[in-house]
C-alpha cells in the first residue's frame, strides 16, 4: 500500500478519497452487514473505481477495522486524555463519570449499530468478532484498569487481579438495563443510565472493598 508524505500534494486527495470510502463503508456495514456487503458496492457507494478501494485496504476485514475505529473516534467517549478529567478524580466521582462515559459511547447511535453487525456475522467470520474485541471493547476496558493501577495505592485497595476487577466493572455496566437496550427492549434514557452508572459504581466499590476481587 504506497503512502504519501503530509507535504505531498497527492497527500490530501488521498485522504479525502480515503475517507469517502470509510464513509460508505460504514454507511454499507451499518445497513447490510459485513457479509451481504462487498467491495464492490463500498466502491459505488464512495464513487471511486474498486482499486482506488484497494490502493487504501487490502481487504474487507481490514476497511470494517477501519470503519471501526472510525466509529470510535466519533463516539461520545472520544476525549482527548488531556480533557478526560476523570481519572484524577476519587473513586466516588472518577469511577461514576468513567462509567457515565463508557455507557453514552457503548450505547450511542452508531456503536449499538456496528455491536449488532458484528453479533449478527461473527458465527461466520469468527475474525470479525476478535477485531471488535480488539480494537472497541480492549481499548475501553483498558482506560478502566490504568484506573484502578492509579487510585489502588492512594486508596488502600488490594486487588489482586487489576485486569479481571476492570472486566468486572464492565460486566456490571453492561448488565440489566444496558442488555435490554442491546436487545431494542428497552429505551435509552439519560436519567436510568445517571442510575445505572451509579448503582454499578455502589457495586464495585463494594467488591473493592470487601477484597472480593
Amino acid at each position: 500500500m504506497k503512502t504519501w508524505q503530509d507535504n505531498d500534494p497527492k497527500a490530501a486527495l488521498m485522504k479525502r478519497k480515503r475517507d469517502l470510502i470509510v464513509n460508505a463503508a460504514r454507511e454499507a456495514f451499518l445497513n447490510g452487514g459485513y457479509a451481504d456487503t462487498s467491495m464492490d458496492s463500498i466502491a459505488k457507494g464512495a464513487g471511486v473505481s474498486i482499486k482506488t478501494v484497494y490502493r487504501h485496504f487490502e481487504n474487507k476485514d481490514d476497511l470494517f477495522i477501519a470503519v471501526m475505529q472510525a466509529a470510535c473516534a466519533t463516539g461520545a467517549a472520544d476525549v482527548p486524555p488531556a480533557q478526560r478529567s476523570w481519572p484524577g478524580k476519587a473513586p466516588r466521582v472518577g469511577l461514576n463519570l468513567a462509567a457515565v462515559e463508557y455507557l453514552r459511547h457503548a450505547l450511542s447511535t452508531e456503536q449499538v449499530a456496528l455491536y449488532r453487525v458484528v453479533l449478527r456475522d461473527a458465527g461466520r467470520f469468527p475474525e470479525l468478532g476478535k477485531r471488535y474485541s480488539e480494537e472497541v471493547i480492549e481499548g475501553r476496558n483498558a482506560l478502566i484498569v490504568e484506573y484502578l493501577k492509579r487510585w489502588s495505592f492512594p486508596q488502600g485497595w488490594r486487588i489482586k487481579d487489576i485486569p479481571g476487577a476492570a472486566n468486572a466493572f464492565v460486566g456490571l455496566l453492561r448488565s440489566g438495563w444496558f442488555e435490554a437496550v442491546l436487545l431494542g427492549t428497552a429505551e435509552i434514557e439519560e436519567k436510568t443510565l445517571l442510575q445505572h452508572a451509579k448503582t454499578a459504581v455502589v457495586q464495585m466499590l463494594i467488591l473493592i472493598e470487601s477484597r472480593k476481587l
